[in-house]
């Protein structure tokens, strides 16, 4: 993600992000309580070094029920502590003593009751406590882009994470559309790098235009906190208004088939943008995947920053479900490896 642009210029700073687990904090934001009775067991997780889908296999062992069986509305990162919660389907069955489940670096928090399952995606965030390390550089303009951020947001890339391990994800998805064979697995994951690769190239020319939290001619906009969206119509006062208020955000494309609804500059920059990636974009046509949008502002709610030593920043903030802590860190500091 590296040569993608910043919105507030070079990172003033340099740090190591992850020296250790407990320097990157993430908690759920189900948004939601348990029922307190039915046949499902909610389960507040926290896990260590460890990663979600190997978590939900080990809860339904221990359990004595078949993997199906559990449900998570999220995966969350390996290198991290992570608390997040998991339901296991128990029709009939006791709950199981979970002080005695057997990985040490998985804890079971709290277990209660409830009627359904837990979906994927059924979430509203994640808060993220991170302490950044071995940190070098200015320190007057790193106030100024935190305070940057807080008022204006960051741009809502996709992280590095949505593309796999040196970013093979979108050569291998190139690579599926030309005919290679993929499971089905592999291909859903594939097809969600495609189109996010679009994506975060029509916001990277926006963020090259000073675009990016504000509107082009013929934009779509996002409804904040909802999937939906609406227009284009022409910028308003009361648009102003709800774009300042963050009621509204500026939208790019998650690409499929058909035209995707923007027009003027801003249709004719996202449509050159497919062009320039004609495989993806028409591979994902023939995938049948639908036009939709994602808002190109990401805004951290309640951020705040305190310096723990001379190297050594911690911050804090809460983020919708879908967005990436590491996009806000990375307008502050470039990551020493």
């Amino acid at each position: 993600m590296q040569e993608l642009p910043c919105a507030f210029g070079e990172p003033p700073l340099t740090a190591r992000l992850r020296a250790s687990p407990e320097d990157f904090l993430v908690e759920e934001i189900l948004g939601y309580d348990a029922d307190g009775a039915g046949e499902h067991l909610l389960l507040w997780v926290e896990k260590r070094g460890a990663n979600t889908d190997w978590v939900a296999r080990e809860l339904a062992k221990f359990a004595g029920v078949p993997p199906v069986a559990v449900g998570y509305a999220g995966l969350k990162d390996r290198h991290a502590v992570t608390r997040q919660t998991f339901s296991v389907q128990l029709a009939g069955r006791p709950d199981p003593d979970w002080s005695t489940f057997p990985h040490p670096e998985v804890k079971v928090l709290a277990a209660t009751r409830h009627a359904r399952k837990l979906k994927r995606g059924a979430l509203r965030g994640n808060r993220f406590v991170l302490v950044l390390r071995e940190v070098h550089g200015d320190r007057a303009r790193a106030e100024s882009v935190l305070q940057q951020i807080a008022a204006r947001g960051v741009p809502n890339y996709y992280g590095e994470q949505r593309f796999g391990r040196e970013g093979g994800n979108v050569a291998q998805a190139r690579a599926m559309f030309s005919g290679r064979r993929m499971d089905r697995d592999k291909r859903s994951l594939l097809l969600s790098a495609a189109r996010s690769h679009i994506f975060n190239a029509v916001l990277a020319a926006r963020v090259e235009r000073g675009a990016w939290d504000a509107p082009l001619d013929g934009e779509i906009w996002s409804l904040a906190g909802s999937r939906s969206w609406f227009g284009p119509e022409p910028f308003s006062d009361e648009l102003a208004a709800r774009l300042a208020r963050a009621d509204i955000h500026p939208s790019g494309p998650l690409w499929g088939q058909g035209e995707p609804p923007t027009q003027g500059e801003a249709g004719a920059l996202e449509r050159g943008i497919a062009a320039a990636n004609e495989d993806l974009a028409n591979g994902l046509a023939a995938a049948r995947m639908d036009q939709e949008r994602r808002p190109l502002r990401l805004l951290p709610n309640n951020l705040r920053w305190r310096w723990l030593d001379d190297e050594a920043l911690e911050l804090s903030f809460d983020l919708p479900a879908g967005a990436y802590a590491t996009v806000v860190v990375r307008e502050l500091a470039l990551e020493r490896k």
